[in-house]
């Protein structure tokens, strides 16, 4: 017996979302959502989790709406992602396949080095820079740790040497002001 299929892949089911139409699931009795982190990583976590709770508190406070909603998307876009679909909701009867493996997600994320540093009193983290690739003020940045979890925000200011720069490259300790403790 010879299994012959159109693409590389005989299934790659596309990642459910039902947050384009969450307000007819809550409507429709549904109190619980399981949002799928087993195996995926804790921004993916964060971001999933973040979007829908957002998505169930605009539906209780009558402000969900399609600018929401599209704001969400490009959130959830960022994160791995399969493609999208809506499930067998809504009557739909046939499944969707992704046409390529892998994630389709809108960023990517580098590793640049590690924190080696955190002073509590005045909030500021000690990066080692590790990479050939370089920080500049104004850059987004994630920070993954145990007790951390996932931390991100954008650089206003990088000090080198006590000073200002505009960025740090490749072997630099720079620090930076954070919001939360890094460790």
């Amino acid at each position: 017996t010879e299994l012959i299929v159109d693409g590389q892949y005989i299934m790659s089911p596309k990642d459910l979302k039902t947050i384009d139409f969450l307000d007819k699931v809550v409507k429709a009795g549904v109190k619980v959502l399981k949002i799928e982190g087993r195996g995926r990583s804790a921004d993916y976590v964060k971001v999933v989790t973040r979007c829908y709770k957002e998505a169930v508190q605009a539906i209780e406070d009558g402000t969900y709406s399609k600018e929401k909603i599209a704001d969400w998307d490009q959130r959830l876009a960022t994160v791995f992602n399969r493609g999208f679909w809506d499930g067998y909701y809504l009557g739909r009867k046939m499944g969707e396949w992704t046409d390529r493996y892998g994630s389709q997600a809108t960023e990517t994320k580098v590793y640049i080095g590690k924190v080696t540093n955190y002073f509590n009193r005045i909030g500021v983290a000690e990066v080692r820079l590790e990479t050939a690739n370089t920080m500049a003020v104004g850059d987004r940045y994630m920070v993954l740790g145990q007790t951390t979890g996932v931390y991100d925000d954008t650089l206003r200011e990088i000090r080198l040497n006590k000073g200002p720069v505009p960025q740090a490259k490749q072997g630099d300790a720079f620090s930076f002001e954070t919001k939360v403790p890094l460790h």
